[in-house]
């Protein structure tokens, strides 16, 4: 194994291997997901043979990664490399569509892609169209979207929409041909080179899946190397603490879904603060209860504590994706001034 305890005698599937161990089952699930299947074969392989790897190699690996997708320039792969390298061997409107797809909203069918667009954003650009195109645009999707988009609308604007779509009949086959190519042509392009992903904030949602020591060890390390970096991705992190910034109906949703055996351990590690936020919510009766039963645990492993933690900001997080809670991060654009 002594060839392990250097890292740069680790290939990169071994690389990859080690940081998804490191990561654990639950933050490495969604990046399964994203491989094809001769990917997961060659990182299951490596995995299988990688035996014991020291901690301080784990550390320099995922560093090493970390100052690889946070700094400028230092990423091999980008969309804008596969595009000139897919030039070279295809027809420019084969690989318009093949990076379209790769860029673009998920769904098999433009009407299914459009279904995946925040519908604000939508809204935008048929504001801009002919009242008969957006007719046909909110024919085609889903009605619940239709409904959201016609509400983005400015109000004569979606009125008049609405009055084409009762007056539209049968779509010509061509109209609808028309109508699909200036939304690939003129939205779904100029939207793929809008919605990348910063890399810091991939980077924080990583982190945040991490155990409170292996974090703070890998944000000072990443201090050393790249202050701004750190800053950056600790600025983007949400944890168990800006729960502390849910108002008073958020708290009580999520009092109602987290299990009361998790809330407790949870709260063994939590500010005087932030306690006082969660018992201030809940009947005395409830709040006598809970705090009873953070007496009887007694001592608790750290480890557990976070891995409660986690749990309750990734239901926090699932409840403010589907709209029932609001989530504020530490960054102060969504605090009150007075």
């Amino acid at each position: 194994m002594a060839g392990k305890d250097d890292p740069r005698n680790l290939g990169g599937s071994e690389k990859v291997a080690l940081l998804m161990l490191a990561l654990g089952d639950e933050a490495s699930s969604k990046l399964w997901q994203m491989l094809d299947t001769e990917e997961i074969k060659e990182i299951s392989q490596a995995m299988a043979s990688l035996g014991r790897v020291p901690s301080s190699v784990v550390e320099r690996v995922f560093v090493e990664f970390t100052s690889q997708v946070t700094t400028t320039g230092s990423v091999v792969g980008s969309y804008e490399s596969t595009e000139r390298l897919l030039s070279r061997t295809l027809p420019k409107e084969r690989v318009s569509s093949i990076m379209e797809e790769i860029r673009g909203p998920a769904g098999r069918t433009m009407w299914d892609k459009l279904g995946n667009v925040n519908e604000q954003v939508l809204a935008a650009f048929l504001k801009n169209e002919y009242p008969q195109t957006v007719a046909v645009v909110l024919s085609k999707v889903k009605p619940e979207h239709a409904a959201r988009v016609l509400t983005a609308l400015p109000e004569d604007f979606a009125i008049e929409a609405v009055n084409r779509m009762l007056k539209m009949e049968a779509v010509q086959k061509d109209v609808l041909d028309k109508v699909e190519q200036t939304l690939r042509l003129e939205f779904m392009s100029n939207l793929a080179r809008t919605t990348r992903r910063d890399p810091h904030e991939v980077m924080a949602e990583i982190f945040n899946s991490l155990d409170r020591q292996t974090e703070s060890r890998f944000i000072s390390i990443l201090e050393d190397r790249s202050r701004d970096a750190a800053e950056r991705i600790k600025a983007l992190m949400f944890t168990f603490e800006d729960l502390g910034r849910l108002d008073t109906g958020g708290v009580g949703t999520l009092l109602r879904t987290v299990e009361k055996d998790r809330l407790a351990l949870a709260l063994k590690g939590a500010s005087e603060s932030l306690r006082d936020l969660f018992f201030s919510s809940m009947s005395e009766r409830a709040g006598n209860i809970l705090r009873e039963d953070m007496e009887s645990m007694g001592p608790v492993r750290l480890r557990d504590v976070d891995e409660a933690q986690s749990q309750i900001v990734a239901i926090a997080k699932e409840l403010a994706n589907t709209g029932k809670i609001v989530l504020a991060s530490g960054r102060g654009e969504d605090e009150l001034v007075y």
